[in-house]
């Protein structure tokens, strides 16, 4: 096909996905129209801020360990082992990617809170009270972040090439040692990319948060929570905040730009 032939592209496709670039550009164009430039040092340095910004950090990384640590091995079942009702169980995994996060942070609440149907014979046998506190932010960013690594990871175990694995057992390496050394070299690049977006997803968590453990600074109250007080009291400071995280969000897609689109 001659490069005329590939450049003449419909006028009217043209016209509306640039509609689409400017729906989705305009809003950032706003933030930044509003974003008092001067003061943003000392606005990203105040009390409200840097809790905040401590707690998003922790309870994001913790939530991301947590879906490393019980994510690879689900993606690992769905994507490996054949048992009834396997797609169910991947339907019930992948459905806080789809749930409203607040229904999420309410499920939790009923499952996990003071009275609830594993948090009250919790809270009778240790004390342990999960919502209000930061375990519950926690809790509540990983169940809405774990899926994007489980449904990336299986991806990978599903489209990798597994006559690696195999030649390794042949060679005498045990299941273990083959799963270490063969099956998560190869899928890395997808583990990371699960990981990132893991990362990304529980940094920017909201709804189930507030739902379940609330909004009390420098305890629950996370930077999209921290956010949503200033709109009513500060309204610079949520703006800054507000650039700080779609700096990171946008950080995280260029950084994963790789995996999606590939220059030719």
């Amino acid at each position: 096909m001659s490069s005329r032939a590939r450049q003449r592209s419909p006028l009217v496709l043209i016209i509306l996905g640039s509609i689409g670039v400017v729906f989705f550009v305009m809003p950032f164009i706003g933030l930044l129209g509003r974003t008092p430039w001067r003061d943003l040092a000392s606005l990203l340095g105040e009390e409200i801020v840097l809790d905040a910004l401590t707690l998003s950090v922790v309870t994001s990384l913790a939530a991301t360990l947590i879906s490393a640590l019980l994510g690879v091995p689900l993606a690992w079942l769905l994507a490996r082992v054949e048992f009834p009702g396997r797609t169910l169980v991947r339907g019930v995994v992948l459905t806080p990617l789809v749930l409203p996060p607040v229904v999420g942070g309410a499920a939790l609440l009923f499952a996990l809170g003071r009275r609830g149907l594993l948090g009250e014979p919790l809270f009778d046998a240790t004390g342990l009270v999960l919502p209000f506190s930061t375990w519950g932010v926690i809790l509540a960013t990983t169940f809405v972040a774990m899926p994007f690594l489980v449904i990336t990871v299986e991806g990978a175990l599903r489209n990798m090439d597994r006559r690696y694995e195999g030649a390794a057992a042949t060679l005498g390496a045990g299941r273990w040692k083959v799963f270490w050394r063969v099956t998560i070299p190869m899928i890395s690049p997808s583990l990371l990319s699960g990981l990132l977006l893991a990362w990304a997803r529980a940094f920017g968590e909201f709804g189930a948060t507030i739902t379940f453990a609330g909004n009390l600074q420098g305890r629950t109250q996370t930077l999209p929570l921290a956010v949503f007080v200033s709109l009513e009291s500060d309204r610079d400071v949520a703006i800054a905040i507000s650039l700080l995280m779609v700096a990171v969000s946008l950080l995280v897609l260029v950084a994963m730009r790789d995996r999606w689109w590939r220059p030719t």
